[in-house]
């Protein structure tokens, strides 16, 4: 089992920014990824971000040139720093990791962060 624990969340002013955290234990292989969803009211749950162990991202194109994904593999912690955050960033971010092997490993999911963009 892993557990994922998020933290950085809050209100912020349109343009501001922001910085999420998401702490992994438990078991956990050496070879993982983890990435960040957002899901807004209404909408559909969206890849921001996410990042293998190996250091390859991957980013949603509404986000791609203003957050940046990063991690510390000593620590199991990925981040997202969130720049110039707009109105249409207001969601429920989640954290996502999942162990990569031979055969298929569960996903595993924090319980969400909100952040809110507004003036």
């Amino acid at each position: 089992q892993v557990q994922l624990v998020e933290s950085g969340g809050g209100l912020v002013q349109p343009g501001g920014s922001l910085r999420l955290s998401c702490a992994a234990s438990g078991s956990i292989f050496s070879r993982n990824t983890m990435g960040w969803y957002r899901q807004a009211p209404g909408k559909q749950r969206e890849l921001v971000a996410s990042i293998t162990s190996g250091g390859s991202t991957n980013y949603g194109d509404s986000v791609k040139d203003r957050f940046t994904i990063s991690r510390d593999n000593a620590k199991n912690t990925v981040y997202l720093q969130m720049n110039s955050l707009k109105p249409e960033d207001t969601a429920v971010y989640y954290c996502k990791f999942r162990n990569i092997d031979s055969v298929r490993t569960p996903d595993y999911w924090g319980q969400g962060t909100q952040v809110t963009v507004s003036s």
